[in-house]
């Protein structure tokens, strides 16, 4: 059964002041997709999850610290709800694009985990080998990869106390792929 797949951060001295200068990071290093016609969408949330946003606008990447800005509060949560390209199994392997959201926490805004930035990555099946699927193990490499890519020049460019790759199924562990990375030849 596939699980929800996302990526937190915890940033040191992380403020109301600084928090779109981190999420600005975050959203200049993420890889968006090339295949999809749709524009992304973004939405301000105050409080918490069980509000109304804010705002709900569709915008592209770029416009969307403008956005947030106007409505820069210690208890609000921006969100982007995008896409980038991942290798997708249906009747033949493809690239497609897959969802993600782009996720920044003022230090006010309540949620389970207390993450600054967070990156919901969609189904984890995209980075699990499907044994009935041929030539998985590459494909779902490929995809292991750009994943790892992004958590790295994150780690590089946001100096992070700690990040989290996690899912709800497992949300207690600190890492999802223990077990299928080790199934999986290294590809250079």
């Amino acid at each position: 059964m596939a699980d929800q797949l996302y990526l937190s951060y915890w940033i040191p001295g992380f403020t109301e002041h600084n928090m779109l200068r981190h999420y600005e990071r975050m959203l200049a290093l993420f890889p968006y997709s090339v295949l999809e016609k749709r524009i992304s969408t973004f939405r301000i949330v105050a409080i918490d999850y069980a509000q109304p946003p804010l705002l709900e606008r569709v915008l592209p990447p770029q416009d969307v610290l403008a956005a947030a800005a106007e409505f820069r509060h210690a208890d609000s949560m921006y969100c982007l709800d995008t896409w980038w390209d991942l290798w997708q199994f249906d009747a033949d392997w493809e690239v497609a694009p897959s969802p993600a959201s782009l996720c920044c926490f003022g230090p006010g805004f309540e949620r389970d985990m207390d993450e600054n930035l967070r990156i919901e990555f969609g189904i984890d099946s995209h980075f699990l080998p499907q044994p009935e699927a041929p030539n998985s193990p590459r494909m779902v490499q490929s995809n292991i990869k750009s994943l790892l890519k992004l958590v790295h020049d994150l780690d590089d460019t946001l100096k992070a106390d700690r990040r989290r790759l996690w899912s709800l199924r497992q949300r207690r562990r600190n890492v999802v792929f223990r077990r299928p990375l080790q199934a999986l030849p290294l590809v250079r």
